[in-house]
Order: C-alpha cells, then sequence, then structure tokens
C-alpha cells in the first residue's frame, strides 16, 4: 500500500545501471518511483501520465535530451525537476535554470546529495507554486476592486452618494443577500441594482 506522504517520481536515464542505483536510493529513502525510461520524450508522456511530484532526469538522453524534457514538464508546472549530468559546466547550468530545473547534480553522486538535490527541487517548487497562487489571488482582489469602483461610481454619478456611502450600499446590499460585493457590484453596473 502507497504511503501518501511518500513522494512520487518519474526517473528519466538513458543508461540502465545508474536508473536502478537511482530508483534504489530513491526507494530506500521512501520516494515512490512511479515509472522510469531511458528516453526524454517518453519522459515527458510519462510525468503527464503519472503526475510525479519530481522528476529526476538525466541531461543527455535520445529521443528529447533532459533539459528539453524538463523545459516541457517546468512550462505548465507539472512537476520539480532535478537533472543530472556528467557535466558541470557553468552554461549548462544555465541552461538547466532557464529550462526550469530547480536543482543540479552531478555524476557520480551519493546518496545524501542525491536526497539534498531533492530536498531543494521540492521546496523551490512549492514555493513557486505558492507565489504563483497568491499572485492569481491578488489579480482576482485587483478584478473585484475594479468592478466595484465602477460601481461606486454609477451611484455616485446618478444618485448623488459618495464614495463612502457608495461603498457601504454595495457592502452591506452583498451581506444582506448572502452574495458577494463582486455581485452586487455587476447587478449596480447593468442598471439592476439600485439604492
Amino acid at each position: 500500500m502507497r504511503n501518501p506522504l511518500s513522494k512520487r517520481v518519474v526517473i528519466a536515464e538513458d543508461e540502465a545501471i545508474i536508473r536502478l542505483d537511482l530508483r534504489e536510493m530513491l526507494e530506500d529513502e521512501g520516494y515512490e518511483v512511479v515509472a522510469e525510461t531511458g528516453r526524454g520524450d517518453e519522459a515527458v508522456e510519462l510525468v503527464a501520465e503519472h503526475a510525479p511530484d519530481l522528476c529526476i532526469f538525466d541531461i543527455k538522453m535520445p529521443g528529447m535530451d533532459g533539459l528539453t524534457a524538463a523545459r516541457h514538464v517546468s512550462t505548465d508546472r507539472q512537476a520539480a525537476v532535478v537533472i543530472l549530468t556528467a557535466f558541470s559546466q557553468r552554461h549548462l547550468i544555465e541552461q538547466a535554470r532557464d529550462a526550469g530545473v530547480l536543482s543540479y547534480l552531478v555524476k557520480p553522486f551519493q546518496r545524501e546529495e542525491l536526497v539534498s538535490a531533492i530536498e531543494v527541487a521540492l521546496g523551490r517548487f512549492e514555493e513557486m507554486c505558492q507565489l504563483e497562487e497568491t499572485v492569481r489571488e491578488l489579480e482576482g482582489q485587483l478584478e473585484v476592486r475594479k468592478v466595484v469602483d465602477r460601481a461606486k461610481g454609477r451611484l455616485i454619478d446618478n444618485h448623488g452618494m459618495s464614495e463612502q456611502d457608495a461603498f457601504a450600499f454595495i457592502q452591506q446590499t452583498a451581506m444582506s443577500g448572502r452574495s458577494t460585493m463582486l455581485e452586487v457590484a455587476n447587478r449596480v453596473i447593468d442598471g439592476l441594482l439600485e439604492p
């Protein structure tokens, strides 16, 4: 039976022995490997199919390289991505960052390095998702404020109300009618509600 707290992982590494070692290390550390492949193009499909929390991609693979696969996964915020590579050149690290990779691991690596890279990637991914949610909430609040301001303007222009009274009307109507200020403001703007 699956542990609901364990993180789900897709591995994409073209060297079978490294892939096997990765799987073993991950499972020993309590992660659940839900799929694995040796090809980058298949990795993208497996991520879409299994909805993992984390992807570990080798940088050089047939079908599609790990950076391109990472870009596909990161664009839609499907999962956190860790890149494995035998190279630690600065330009590769920059390309990985630009592809949405959240952590980078140079082969050969120790178990502790793998776990650290995974935890960094998962932490960054969670922060990014929370920030995006906050931005969506703020955009929604801004949209409500714009509509309420338009409704206040209509009440001020058509009924000679002060700004404070117009706001109070919208707020009290929403509270007494068990609706939102946005709904009330839209009714005022559409001419369906007057004081």
